[in-house]
């Protein structure tokens, strides 16, 4: 089974987990707790081999990537932590304009990111055409051709779940949006590390997801006031 399709696969069970029981409510959190932790990936760390075959001068030459980002003592950068069904609790964070997702020297910058349902802006800042094309699971939710330079189309994604991005002019390019239903996120810095604040005391599923990996979960308890040190392990499919 190839590493694409089981990465595939693995978008279901992460759209299924992040799928709403009901719609989030803003309130008050007194005493909230914090989740804090470190996500490591202790195995040979897998690559994908890059060969352009157009617009070589703005996509660059062959190459290979890294499947997971792994810094020098093990810690997983871009790993997704989020809480999955909270019905109340924090604000979700200020924002001045909608997240964007841009096609640039043939990458999607960012290539991991967290998003609230909503708007999302896609954006070409190469000088050659990209084709960015957005899955719900194996469901297109977005189609866009962007021919020229400086385009921006806004689109709607309306609810939960992971989106897989790629780009029918050039195979290579790939990015993931986890869409959630509430503002308990964190996205691991370069050494693997995150933090998830003010949560409202009480039991919770925590869920990891990278891409390479799929989504792992586990059960946790937020004490009211206090913080909590998690270490999670990523493995291989």
């Amino acid at each position: 089974m190839s590493v694409f399709k089981r990465v595939a696969e693995t978008t279901a069970i992460a759209a299924a987990i992040i799928l709403p029981a009901q719609a989030y409510e803003v309130g008050p959190v007194a005493g909230g707790g914090a989740i804090q932790g470190k996500v490591v990936f202790r195995d040979t760390v897998p690559m994908k081999k890059i060969i352009p075959t157009k617009d070589v001068e703005v996509c660059g030459g062959p190459r290979e990537e890294p499947l997971i980002q792994v810094g020098p003592d093990q810690g997983v950068q871009n790993a997704v932590v989020y809480l999955a069904q909270v019905t109340k609790g924090k604000a979700w964070p200020a924002s001045s304009k909608p997240p964007e997702i841009n096609n640039l020297k043939c990458r999607f910058e960012p290539s991991v990111q967290v998003i609230r349902s909503g708007q999302l802006e896609v954006v070409n800042s190469d000088p050659v055409l990209h084709n960015t094309h957005g899955y719900y699971d194996k469901r297109t939710a977005f189609n866009l051709a962007l021919p020229n330079q400086g385009q921006r189309i806004p689109v709607d994604l309306p609810r939960p779940g992971t989106v897989r991005i790629d780009c029918d002019a050039h195979g290579w390019m790939e990015a993931w949006i986890y869409v959630v239903d509430n503002p308990y996120y964190a996205v691991t810095g370069p050494d693997g590390s995150f933090t998830i604040s003010d949560v409202p005391a009480g039991n919770y599923t925590l869920v990891v997801s990278q891409p390479y990996t799929g989504p792992v979960q586990q059960a946790v308890t937020v004490a009211a006031g206090l913080p909590m040190s998690l270490s999670i392990e990523l493995k291989k499919p």
